[in-house]
């Protein structure tokens, strides 16, 4: 009996636990897309480079080629192949209005496979992104669609789930819905940081609170934090985690108090892709460039845009120019009410006066900001930045003789950027009007590497980044390479399964693949930008055959080989 009320008083706690937060949503309309216990790699709102993670990524026990099924009746309305991103994935439309997304697949089932073919064969190209006519494909809930895989930008296999609004386009949070994921667990608080807001977010290291679990809360040492400026913000580092998975997921919701008054909060709910880039304002972007923690703001910066902030009493900057004590209370929660507490107190006492001066033009979000030097010019525009900082500019000379500029250093690659960052160069030396068209602009910064093709005008070569770093003009005539994987021109391939193909390219920006069998284009994949692979089909019958590949970079440079075979 004893035993029996103990299994009763769990599964109370369970139910209780589970729905506690109080959703808009229907739940139980969708079923989980697996036939296996959904235990999370990554879930909903968790920080990823340059964007929040829009959806579940479901574990497939490090294994792929488990059946995926449709979450509900509705009909299959695209189709998306990439070499990264999603790689291969479907989406569905349903019937209340909302759309299913499955990402990172492997093939599809065997009608949708045949057709998303012949569709590429039409328009001559591996990468589509379809849209299926209504009722083409019409599914039921649970019927089989696809395999699952780690193809596209995935790291290792799982099923990337996504639940949105169909007219909106707006990403939901499926856990939002009762998906069948058991979590007892309460999310962790692991740091705290605290910011001068008399000064830019990026022309700052925060001040670092260490955490300590007291109990079921937890206190920072000193529980009295006393700060030299009267203006502060903070930020945390803080994890969730779901029952049997040992995953640091992201946090579903953290809100400040100050006084007993809720200040702000931010809720992981409802994000739009159009909205994601916006998370380089809600992480301290400088700490994580620079290889720290993620620390998520408890503050809308000045720029950021469409936020995931709801504002109480305030936006998060707390005043302590009155000199007294400020209590302060951090509630972090899960999507199922489990939660965690950091509780200290905040005390301003006068500094002793120093002044530091920043290099650089100082640049505002909001308004257009224009700088730069005879032979540079840049612009960053009104949505461009986060917070007012300094951009400095610096020139340097170039020995590379294939580089037709000087170096032109714009700002720092720890400040980020919503908007793009147009970027002016006029080359220091005459370029003949056949070398004009192969001009690149390279930006680079410490491992990264980026190039664009320039637009001229009057002289000036011009291009448009995300990010700062540095510049310059290349003059690029060296075309890709082409190189046949595994065998040679002229062999005898018959025993094969498979034709590959390798590309190199000096500056990396090889654009443009095209391959043609006996004079027919013929699909090659691509899949996480890798080699080029074609798996022998119908369209390639035995006998000898010529294989003709084109292959172009960014500056325009092309490269074709041909190559004959007998299969």
């Amino acid at each position: 009996m004893k035993y029996l009320l103990f299994l009763l008083s769990l599964f109370a706690n369970t139910i209780f636990a589970q729905t506690s937060i109080l959703s808009p949503y229907p739940r139980g309309y969708f079923r989980d897309p697996l036939n296996i216990p959904i235990r999370l790699a990554g879930n909903f709102g968790e920080l990823r480079p340059n964007h929040y993670h829009m959806g579940l990524d479901i574990k497939t026990n490090r294994i792929q080629n488990y059946s995926v099924f449709a979450a509900a009746d509705g009909y299959i309305a695209r189709v998306k192949i990439e070499p990264f991103g999603f790689g291969r994935a479907i989406y569905i439309n349903h019937l209340n209005g909302y759309t299913t997304v499955y990402g990172h697949l492997n093939n599809f089932n065997a009608t949708l496979e045949q057709y998303v073919k012949q569709q590429q064969y039409r328009l001559e190209s591996w990468a589509v992104f379809l849209e299926i006519p209504d009722g083409l494909f019409p599914v039921k809930k649970g019927d089989f669609i696809a395999y699952s895989g780690t193809t596209g930008g995935s790291q290792a296999p799982h099923l990337h789930f996504e639940i949105r609004e169909t007219a909106t386009d707006i990403n939901l949070n499926p856990l939002l819905f009762g998906l069948p994921v058991p979590d007892q667990i309460a999310p962790e608080i692991l740091r705290l940081a605290l910011y001068d807001r008399n000064r830019s977010i990026y022309e700052q290291s925060p001040k670092i609170i260490p955490v300590r679990k007291k109990g079921k809360s937890y206190v920072t040492a000193p529980a009295l934090i006393i700060t030299h400026t009267n203006k502060v913000s903070l930020a945390i580092t803080s994890y969730d985690r779901q029952t049997g998975s040992s995953n640091l997921n992201g946090i579903y919701q953290a809100i400040l108090y100050e006084n007993e008054s809720e200040q702000i909060r931010f809720t992981m709910d409802r994000i739009g892709y159009y909205n994601t880039r916006n998370l380089n304002a809600h992480i301290d972007y400088k700490t994580r460039a620079n290889g720290g923690a993620w620390l998520q703001h408890l503050t809308e910066l000045p720029g950021y845009q469409n936020s995931i902030y709801q504002r109480g009493k305030g936006n998060g900057v707390i005043n302590l120019a009155d000199g007294k004590v400020h209590n302060i209370k951090i509630l972090v929660k899960d999507v199922y009410g489990n939660s965690a507490q950091l509780s200290c107190r905040l005390q301003y006492r006068m500094p002793v006066a120093t002044k530091q001066d920043y290099p650089g033009k100082m640049f505002y979000p909001g308004m257009l900001n224009v700088d730069g030097a005879a032979d540079c010019e840049f612009y960053v525009s009104e949505k461009g930045l986060y917070d007012s900082v300094h951009i400095n500019y610096r020139k340097t000379v170039s020995a590379n003789e294939q580089v037709v500029s000087a170096i032109h250093s714009i700002g720092e690659a720890y400040i980020p950027l919503q908007d793009s960052l147009v970027v002016r160069i006029k080359p220091d030396r005459d370029i003949s009007p056949e070398l004009m068209d192969r001009v690149v602009m390279q930006r680079f910064a410490g491992s990264k590497n980026e190039v664009l093709k320039v637009r001229w005008q009057r002289g000036w070569a011009s291009a448009a980044f995300r990010e700062f770093g540095n510049f310059q003009l290349v003059v690029d005539s060296f075309p890709p390479q082409i190189s046949p994987v595994g065998w040679t021109n002229g062999a005898d391939i018959s025993k094969a399964s498979r034709i590959t193909i390798a590309v190199d390219d000096n500056l990396k920006t090889y654009k443009n693949f095209r391959a043609e069998l006996d004079g027919k284009w013929l699909r090659f994949t691509n899949d996480k930008g890798g080699n080029f692979i074609y798996i022998f089909d119908e369209n390639c019958r035995p006998g000898a055959h010529e294989l003709r590949i084109r292959v172009e970079d960014e500056a325009g440079n092309s490269q074709s080989e041909t190559f004959r075979f007998l299969r």
